[in-house]
């Protein structure tokens, strides 16, 4: 589906809890390719049950049973399957989705996945983890060592193209930025409707 030389490398830094969901937690990615002054962090809401597999792997806790995630990797171990790669290709409706490559040295195939599944697997099993150009403009944020916050690039709003005014203002509402996202919803009524007068 993707060529890897256009993918950009993740790690992952870790579990915390949701701040906007209550029940659930953030799963937090950074770039591989880091700077030490800064990077760009993806976070992406994951459920309980999935948070655990993570953490318990990232912690390398030893469950008294396999979670549903180690017997993916005892059924590959049985059937030679390897797992090459996961990339995290589309970001829409607030949903990630990702996709495992896998391979068992004759066939090649792409298997469709939940993000946290196809993460909870690739830890697990040592797999790198991808993700698109299109995916960490529409999802990520700097963070700095300062721990100061800053957009890619400043821009005014009304000088962005509505597709990328409609994006800005999904980010907003998922972070409920209510007023924000209001404001964007105005500029680009206007840019839509010129015609149209203000309130």
């Amino acid at each position: 589906m993707e060529n890897e030389k256009q993918l950009i490398e993740l790690k992952v830094l870790g579990i915390t809890r949701s701040e906007v969901q209550p029940g659930a937690y953030a799963l937090l990615l950074e770039n591989a390719e880091r700077t030490p002054e800064q990077s760009r962090r993806i976070p992406i809401v994951v459920g309980a049950a999935e948070a655990q597999s993570i953490a318990v792997n990232l912690e390398q806790v030893m469950p008294s049973r396999p979670l549903t995630h180690d017997l993916f990797i005892s059924m590959f171990h049985v059937y030679g399957v390897e797992l090459k790669r996961v990339v995290i290709y589309s970001f829409k409706d607030g949903v990630f989705a990702s996709m495992l490559y896998v391979t068992n040295g004759t066939v090649n195939a792409e298997i469709d996945s939940r993000t946290s599944d196809a993460i909870a697997i690739a830890l697990r099993t040592g797999a790198p983890i991808y993700t698109t150009q299109e995916v960490m403009n529409l999802t990520s944020y700097e963070w700095r060592l300062d721990g100061n916050y800053k957009p890619q690039k400043p821009v005014r709003l009304e000088d962005l193209p509505v597709d990328k005014l409609e994006r800005r203002m999904q980010r907003y509402v998922d972070k409920e930025e209510y007023e924000k996202a209001a404001r964007v919803q105005k500029i680009i009524a206007q840019k839509t409707n010129p015609t149209q007068s203000g309130e």
